[in-house]
């Protein structure tokens, strides 16, 4: 059973995501294994610095994420040069990640930008994590300590409510406690592992 989990920015995605791994999935991460694939001493590190120069290491041999988002996000060309180096690189973590999962296991990619991307219907199942704008907001000037307006351009740059909930086949509503949102998502999970 292949799940996409998805949600806005601030919505508790990360919490719902954690809540499913102790359930007992397999979650993957893509922004998690997106930094895997080029962490020091890697294949992938090589390649970027290969494509990009030295300039984007930093002093202990890292890649200098915010160096290379400068000069990626400034030069469309470069950011699909540095995406046909990552992407194949975690797709095939993704690969023997879910070549690893149980059989009869539920395995949920952590996917941000679902919506966005269009790939919905590579998966069994959605899960959408919601929360009203309003929440997110509150959420990312207490907890991230963001000024409103830029709580505010960080939403309106993802998909809408609207649209990640077209794609649902579940949602988790994350506007309770921590236990009833634990609550929804175990149901939820016993629902998936019913259909696996």
């Amino acid at each position: 059973m292949r799940v996409g989990l998805t949600g806005g920015i601030a919505s508790g995605k990360s919490t719902v995501a954690a809540i499913l791994r102790e359930l007992g999935a397999t979650v993957i991460d893509a922004d998690l294994l997106a930094r895997e694939v080029v962490a020091r001493g890697t294949p992938g590190l090589a390649q970027v610095v290969e494509a990009f120069g030295t300039d984007i290491l930093t002093d202990d041999g890292e890649m200098d994420r915010a160096a290379v988002g400068r000069i990626v996000f400034e030069d469309e060309a470069k950011r699909k040069v540095l995406e046909a180096i990552v992407h194949p690189l975690v797709f095939e973590r993704y690969a023997e990640l879910e070549a690893a999962a149980p059989a009869d296991g539920v395995v949920v990619h952590d996917i941000p930008l679902l919506a966005e991307s269009g790939r919905a219907a590579e998966f069994d199942a959605v899960i959408v994590v919601d929360t009203p704008h309003e929440t997110q907001v509150e959420r990312m000037l207490r907890d991230r300590g963001m000024p409103r307006a830029d709580a505010e351009a960080r939403i309106a740059a993802q998909a809408t409510r609207e649209q990640r909930r077209a794609i649902a086949t579940y949602v988790i509503e994350n506007t309770g406690t921590r236990e009833d949102l634990r609550q929804r998502v175990a149901e939820v999970f016993e629902q998936l592992r019913k259909r696996s």
